[in-house]
């Protein structure tokens, strides 16, 4: 049976972290689904087919991952596609709050499914999308927390 776990966010951006986590999770199943969520309650810095595009690119080069726009419950896209793992990052004992009410209603929604949360390397545990958009919308240098794909993009927009 092909184990399909799926690593779920808005990323925007994509950073260094989220890839060393598919990275290592690619080496753990069949397949990775890096789904990305259109998100109408955010205001993004790039548009969904932005965040869709600059995913592609910079994962280009990992085996059995792929990355997927989707819209609606989670739960839906993961059964569409047989997927039985969401994989979620903590970076903090402050993201485990949250993302314990997610894992529990997500349970609650579908049990066949399971949670997974993931640490990053200890170089990337501070690095949040939110972070980095802020020091690129202040005109810092992001290069060390996002794949050059990402800095050009940041670039291009903030012309």
């Amino acid at each position: 049976m092909t184990q399909i776990a799926v690593y779920p966010g808005t990323f925007d951006p994509i950073t260094n972290g989220h890839t060393d986590l598919i990275e290592r999770a690619a080496r753990r199943f069949d397949r990775v689904l890096v789904a990305i969520h259109r998100s109408g309650s955010k205001q993004p810095a790039f548009t969904w087919e932005e965040r869709i595009g600059l995913a592609r690119e910079v994962l280009a080069g990992i085996e059995a991952v792929e990355v997927q726009g989707f819209e609606g419950l989670l739960v839906d896209f993961m059964r569409a596609r047989g997927a039985g793992v969401i994989l979620r990052g903590l970076r903090a004992v402050s993201d485990f709050e949250y993302e314990f009410q997610l894992a529990s209603m997500n349970r609650q929604l579908a049990p066949e499914i399971e949670t997974l949360f993931m640490t990053p390397d200890e170089h990337y545990a501070y690095v949040s999308s939110s972070l980095v958009r802020e020091i690129a919308g202040l005109g810092g240098d992001v290069t060390p927390f996002v794949h050059k794909k990402v800095v050009a993009a940041f670039n291009r927009r903030l012309r």
